[in-house]
């Protein structure tokens, strides 16, 4: 195969995930067409059935893109590198706050958007959209049974149960950034969860010391 030929095919599909994610997060996937999505990543519909031969199959390859991005995105966060697990927890809280400023589809869930709208009509969307939440979830419980057994061992409450009550927050935030068309209210919203959070784990070992 022509190595430029293939790099270029390569640069093409990656144009229209791209364009897929940003359209989808904008319109949501009901309201994006194949012909948006072209003209956001500058290339032809010719191109687009070269490389995908619906817009489902682009959708599911690019929530699979999305999740990819994700889990490089919060793998070097600045929360990761606390050696405490409950400063870990606390501080994806954090880090979620920090990322709610710009325009509303950039900081918004192109998973959560997808899954709410598709469903009951478009099977595989949903299971790849349950499989990426799912797999984020599973990050968080890692650190929330570790803080657990350190801070709250005999608490009746289950780490990946409070996993995917922070996703629900989150979710649930995004959704009303975009009824308010402002990141004021999901930012209150983080802000309980992570006082929830601290009532859950209680003080860490650093900040007892602090005091």
């Amino acid at each position: 195969m022509d190595i430029t030929k293939a790099q270029t095919g390569s640069e093409t599909r990656a144009k229209l995930l791209d364009a897929a994610r940003d359209v989808i997060r904008t319109k949501g996937y009901a309201g994006s067409t194949v012909d948006d999505i072209c003209v956001a990543a500058g290339v032809t519909k010719g191109s687009f059935f070269h490389h995908f031969d619906s817009k489902e199959e682009l959708g599911v390859a690019a929530i699979e893109r999305f999740g990819a991005m994700a889990a490089t995105l919060f793998a070097s966060a600045p929360y990761r590198s606390e050696s405490d697990p409950r400063d870990r927890v606390l501080g994806y809280v954090d880090f979620r706050i920090s990322l709610l400023r710009g325009e509303i589809p950039l900081y918004t869930c192109l998973v959560g958007t997808t899954v709410q709208e598709a469903y009951a009509t478009h099977p595989n969307l949903r299971a790849v959209c349950e499989r990426v939440l799912s797999e984020h979830v599973a990050e968080l419980t890692r650190d929330l049974a570790t803080a657990k057994s350190r801070y709250a061992p005999d608490a009746v409450w289950g780490p990946e149960s409070v996993g995917y009550f922070i996703q629900c927050v989150l979710q649930g935030a995004f959704i009303f950034a975009k009824a308010k068309q402002s990141p004021e209210i999901a930012t209150a919203s983080l802000g309980h969860l992570r006082n929830y959070l601290v009532s859950l784990l209680g003080h860490s070992e650093n900040h007892e010391s602090n005091e």
